[in-house]
């Protein structure tokens, strides 16, 4: 068994106002280490022509930093517990700068070190905001902090696209990179500022390599309930990046757009995300519970999905970008509800349950992006990838409004 938090109770909790702080930290932790990891595909071009290797190399680096993020993600309650959630958030600050300063060496190596060394940490950021925020937040709006939290992967990943290329041009992307490490070092500083009593909870005493190192994934195969839960987020998670990682070459190459054209849908799929994640915790907050709500975002990104892969020269740009904002909206916007719901459901395990959700996301990404990848290549179109992956995203809602939910809901 994990370590029994120590939340408030529900009475207590009530009187709580919102979590202005901690939800800061947490949001900036996110949005600075996702901004490093998006990076590389922002200026892929000039990276892969300075290191002489081609574009679709540095593409791996954001699988680098998910398929270590994995390990990271499944082993940090267990350092949680034991050091605090701000010393951990922290950590994944420092490993965000070592990430920058390795990168911008300039070698094949040290940008492969870097992603690996950005992976080590990056794992546990939505764990540590679990721990972070569930004691610190009234139930009544428990959905809603915790999908505002998520905006920092869309955030991270729009500041990479505003910053990076102007940067690079001015400076070169090296430079570029050194660039983001003023802001990760005044974040790292502030945050020591509230350790002590944000802290103030850790166990010390805490043993890290222990029989219970593997929690989460034990966990996994003692809950059913968390299964049909992980199921969808691996697929939603998986047809998040499908839609990020080919949504540009497929637009140039389908349809009649040009390419500065493919950047502004991929920025309106990202901005859809941004806006839509506080609005879809708010309505599980008071109106639908997030499990049908995460249903019905399976249904939606689904047939978004299924319509995208239909794109030619015949289709209106308008109602392709339309397509791109439910697509935004939907697969990206999905992830503030999940966490919430691997925290509701984990109870007093919820830093365990978080980065058991995490883990299945990160590997999710990892996984489905590459096969899609070789789907496409070897069968020349996007209509039976997209179909196979939006038809799994349907079948992951309807698994999730078949499967019996026991526990309450975040609510007063």
């Amino acid at each position: 068994m994990g370590v029994k938090h120590s939340p408030l109770a529900n009475d207590a909790r009530e009187h709580l106002g919102f979590p202005v702080l901690p939800l800061m930290a947490t949001l900036a932790t996110q949005s600075l280490a996702t901004m490093a990891a998006f990076s590389f595909p922002v200026v892929a071009p000039v990276i892969a022509e300075d290191l002489q290797v081609p574009d679709t190399l540095v593409g791996f680096f954001v699988s680098t930093v998910y398929g270590v993020g994995i390990i990271s993600a499944l082993l940090s309650p267990r350092f949680i517990d034991r050091f605090g959630a701000v010393r951990v958030s922290q950590l994944v600050l420092v490993a965000t700068l070592a990430m920058l300063i390795a990168c911008s060496l300039g070698s094949v190596f040290s940008v492969v070190l870097g992603a690996a060394l950005l992976g080590l940490a990056y794992g546990a950021t939505a764990p540590s905001s679990a721990h972070l925020l569930v004691p610190r937040t009234p139930l009544r709006m428990m959905n809603l902090v915790l999908s505002i939290r998520q905006m920092g992967v869309p955030l991270g990943g729009m500041m990479a696209g505003v910053f990076m290329a102007p940067l690079t041009l001015s400076f070169g992307w090296q430079a570029a990179l050194l660039w983001q490490a003023l802001p990760v070092v005044v974040a790292l500083l502030l945050l020591e500022y509230v350790r002590q009593g944000w802290d103030s909870g850790r166990d010390p005493t805490r043993q890290i390599l222990s029989a219970g190192l593997w929690a989460p994934i034990k966990i996994f195969f003692e809950r059913p309930d968390l299964r049909g839960l992980a199921f969808a987020c691996f697929f939603y998670s998986g047809l998040q990046l499908c839609f990020i990682a080919f949504l540009t070459v497929h637009l140039t190459s389908k349809t009649s757009f040009d390419l500065v054209q493919a950047g502004w849908a991929l920025a309106l799929y990202q901005l859809a995300a941004v806006i839509s994640r506080p609005i879809w915790g708010w309505l599980a907050d008071k109106w639908v519970a997030a499990r049908v709500l995460l249903a019905w975002q399976g249904f939606i990104m689904g047939a978004a999905a299924v319509l995208t892969g239909q794109f030619d020269l015949g289709w209106s740009q308008w109602i392709v970008l339309t397509l791109c904002a439910v697509a935004g909206i939907s697969a990206s916007g999905f992830t503030g509800l999940a966490y919430a719901e691997w925290a509701r459901m984990g109870g007093a395990q919820r830093t365990e349950a978080t980065g058991l959700g995490s883990g299945v996301m990160f590997t999710g990404v990892l996984l489905l992006p590459s096969i899609f990848s070789v789907a496409v290549t070897g069968l020349g179109d996007y209509g039976l990838p997209y179909g196979v992956v939006g038809g799994m995203a349907i079948l992951s809602g309807l698994l999730l409004l078949r499967q019996k939910n026991t526990l309450p809901r975040f609510k007063a």
